[in-house]
């Protein structure tokens, strides 16, 4: 092997070793954001099956129907 080769191959695999920690990068990336949205995804449905209800946006429908909520979920935690 030449000079010329040995320097193109190790130049082939710096190039290599670069692209496989950014694939490894981006792969971490992309777990974290699916394991949010996963995790969001269960959190909406727990408070769902806890009796709370968001409006569209997210924020609460009315603030004194939440409040007469308040003691059927205490007595249902209760039992």
């Amino acid at each position: 092997m030449t000079t010329y080769e040995t320097l193109d191959l190790q130049s082939r695999v710096a190039r290599y070793e670069t692209a496989l920690d950014e694939l490894r990068s981006a792969h971490h990336d992309v777990r974290a954001v699916l394991q949010d949205q996963v995790l969001y995804e269960r959190w909406q449905q727990i408070g769902t099956e806890l009796g709370f209800i968001g409006s569209a946006n997210g924020q609460p429908q009315d603030l004194q129907a939440l409040s007469q909520q308040i003691p059927q979920m205490s007595e249902s935690w209760a039992s």
